[in-house]
């Protein structure tokens, strides 16, 4: 199999939890040790949105913002590579162009984020589409899509799946900003959605979630195509 995985924020502390990254690991480098490929994004976390915020107090523009947050993302992508052992291939690219090269059976390619205005959530659109992945799991705090933000509203409901199409509208009744991608930017759908890439929504909290997902697992939220 052919995956991408996208490694939310929540697995990125503001102080590192090594035994959290080294468990993550351990979970996809035997995936990985299968005979599948797999390529890993890891998001911001909780420093990029840190070190963000101090920018625009010092009054950075957004596209300052995006870069500052890049370079956490790519931080974050070194401690995992570290955390996936013998398997993690030690180039972490800065460009699209780079993934195929490095791509193969067995190993782990981990990136952050690529360039201004693009969330690390496209990011992995963006691989999943140029490696011709046969999935793509998006990790997250929550435990996939719901009716309305689990943590406000006690009366969300997690949906089983959800389309391509309600996403976007979701995504674009809300500000998009560096630092700031509530479940996924428009970008990421539309890239999603032009390339019809089977993706589910799990939790990060266990990583056998992402296996599970990898495995044909019905657990979280699938993403539809009309």
């Amino acid at each position: 199999m052919k995956a991408v995985v996208k490694l939310g924020g929540g697995l990125f502390k503001r102080d590192p939890d090594v035994e959290a990254l080294r468990t993550m690991g351990k979970a996809l480098s035997t995936f990985a040790g299968e005979g599948n490929q797999l390529v890993t994004v890891a998001g911001g976390g909780q420093n990029a949105r840190v070190y963000i915020d101090a920018a625009r107090k010092l009054g950075a523009d957004e596209s300052t913002c995006d870069l500052i947050g890049i370079g956490l993302t790519r931080a974050n992508a070194e401690l995992l590579r570290l955390a996936l052992g013998g398997v993690g291939v030690p180039n972490i690219p800065t460009h699209l162009s780079e993934l195929n090269h490095l791509v193969g059976v067995g190993k782990v390619v981990v990136l952050g984020g690529l360039q201004p205005g693009q969330s690390t959530n496209a990011v992995a659109a963006l691989a999943a589409e140029i490696t011709r992945a046969d999935f793509l799991v998006n990790a997250t705090d929550v435990s996939g899509v719901y009716t309305a933000d689990p943590k406000k509203d006690p009366k969300a409901k997690l949906l089983r799946s959800v389309s391509v199409e309600k996403l976007l509208s979701w995504a674009f009744a809300g500000d998009v900003y560096a630092g700031k991608y509530e479940l996924l930017d428009p970008v990421a759908l539309k890239i999603m959605q032009r390339a019809r890439i089977p993706t589910r929504f799990v939790s990060l909290e266990d990583p056998s979630n992402i296996t599970s997902a990898l495995r044909g697992r019905d657990i979280g939220t699938l993403v539809s195509y009309t």
